[in-house]
């Protein structure tokens, strides 16, 4: 199995997937993994299985998906970091995903909302759902900005800080907007989101990137 960092480079957004099922001993990696990140986060995510309706609309065939049967719902109590929660453990599952063969999309608007695929209790909201499968292609790598528009310093940018923004530029964004910029102030790092669409969720991916690719070891989120 491919490590995480390998997983960061070779994942590309996919939106057209094979009529195929989903493999048992996938679906049991995937849940797994899907059940430490509620228990570690405090979110309520949810796998959904063989549902084609969420991408059968009008805004999903505008959005050149097509084969999407299986999708994780991204679900939380409602919050101000609900946001940026969803963006971390989601991108945790969208690697994880691509460790085991599969393909992945973030998906903000163009699928339906199907009241019976999954549970939204009262006080949470469902944030995003990601469509995964068997892709057709594994999708193309996008345009990056240079890292220096992204992370600042108090001094030369040190290896492992940049290791960190080069690994943030591989996270998927909203439009591809990469609104996010992460700033070291002796070892300590801040992020913060720009304006635009779901920059927020976009920070908790970026953050988990740059996480793996700075190592944890190196330094405190502020």
């Amino acid at each position: 199995m491919m490590d995480l960092k390998e997983a960061m480079k070779e994942r590309h957004s996919v939106r057209q997937y094979e009529d195929r099922p989903l493999e048992e001993s996938v679906i049991a990696e995937l849940e797994n993994e899907i059940e430490a990140c509620n228990k570690e986060s405090g979110l309520y995510i949810q796998l959904v299985k063989d549902e084609p309706k969420a991408f059968d609309s009008f805004m999903a065939h505008y959005g050149k998906f097509s084969g999407v049967r299986n999708y994780i719902a991204m679900i939380g109590k409602k919050g101000p970091d609900l946001d940026e929660k969803c963006g971390y453990y989601g991108e945790r599952l969208v690697l994880k995903a691509q460790q085991l063969g599969l393909n992945t999309c973030w998906v903000a608007m163009t699928y339906s909302k199907v009241k019976t695929a999954f549970t939204v209790n009262s006080g949470e909201k469902q944030c995003i759902v990601i469509s995964l499968g068997y892709g057709k292609t594994n999708g193309v790598p996008h345009k990056s900005k240079p890292v220096e528009a992204i992370a600042k310093a108090d001094r030369p940018l040190p290896d492992w800080f940049r290791a960190g923004a080069e690994a943030a530029l591989l996270a998927p964004t909203a439009m591809n907007q990469q609104k996010f910029l992460f700033t070291l102030d002796g070892n300590k790092v801040s992020a913060k989101a720009g304006f635009g669409f779901y920059t927020k969720i976009d920070l908790g991916i970026a953050k988990y990137h740059f996480e793996l690719g700075a190592g944890a070891d190196h330094f405190e989120w502020a």
